[in-house]
């Protein structure tokens, strides 16, 4: 890997969703080090006053729910300049799917794949108007694979990676990258019993499968191996890549999972494959 850099300019200018804790937050700071500036966007703008301040002004905090189509549009016209996109907010939601009403699916739809799609076309303009940009969308493993109890996350993050993937290939002539990371487990608070939501039928049939990952996640949270400072790290060192991957996995549990699965989707392939081929005339 050479560590060519791309011509965004710099100081880089970053717009950070759920920017006040977890990797929102580690993001912040490694951008910050690097001597680059960051648009803040949070639903609690006074999280991050104390940061703001002490940032010699480059921390701009903007209020922004991301389920909100106007509070999104007001967000990217007041950030100005954008030339890192990371888009990052979003919740654990567990329960099986015959547990996951209309309603809760569709709200994990509006924050981690609507939401996120939106914000990307909104910078996409300017972007293409300077032929340089990078868009950073912060899915999951869970994005890539899924088991048991995360059905809904797990479609809203693999949604906002297949679009992804189609918008790597739309903006690459462009002069715009796109990065995909998946992380594994890491210590962001994500399953903390206060940021963690489960749905709120209950199946007894499924006890011993989603029922498990409703009741053991939580158990996790702050034990967790990976450390959001070092993915944003990690991310910050593929951006300076001249040909970064479309995919980032981060945290060993995280690898060893994909790494599972595409072992599995090969050997259905190997299979099946006879059948795949005989569909000829």
């Amino acid at each position: 890997m050479d560590g060519m850099t791309d011509a965004t300019p710099t100081p880089r200018r970053w717009f950070v969703t759920g920017a006040n804790s977890g990797f929102g937050l580690a993001f912040v700071h490694a951008a910050l080090a690097a001597g680059d500036e960051v648009v803040a966007a949070v639903r609690r703008p006074e999280t991050l006053a104390e940061l703001a301040a002490s940032a010699d002004g480059r921390v701009t905090v903007l209020e922004l729910d991301v389920s909100d189509a106007a509070a999104r549009r007001r967000a990217v016209e007041a950030a100005g300049r954008v030339d890192v996109l990371v888009n990052n907010a979003g919740f654990g939601i567990t329960g099986a799917i015959e547990e996951t009403a209309e309603a809760e699916l569709r709200d994990a739809m509006e924050v981690m794949f609507f939401g996120p799609l939106d914000l990307t076309r909104l910078v996409l303009p300017q972007m293409r108007a300077r032929r340089s940009g990078t868009v950073v969308q912060l899915t999951s493993m869970g994005g890539f694979l899924s088991f048991p109890g995360v059905g809904a996350y797990s479609a809203a993050k693999g949604a906002l990676e297949l679009a992804s993937e189609a918008l790597a290939g739309e903006v690459a002539p462009l002069g715009i990258k796109v990065l995909i990371v998946e992380p594994g487990a890491f210590r962001t608070g994500f399953a903390s019993p206060t940021a963690l939501r489960t749905v709120a039928t209950r199946i007894a049939d499924y006890d011993t499968t989603s029922g498990a990952v409703r009741d053991d996640l939580p158990a996790a949270d702050g034990t967790q191996e990976g450390d959001p400072a070092k993915a944003a790290e990690a991310v910050l060192e593929v951006l300076t890549w001249k040909e970064p991957p479309l995919r980032l996995v981060l945290g060993s549990d995280a690898v060893d999972a994909v790494r599972a699965k595409l072992a599995a989707v090969g050997a259905g392939l190997d299979a099946t494959e006879h059948l795949g081929r005989a569909m000829g005339a």
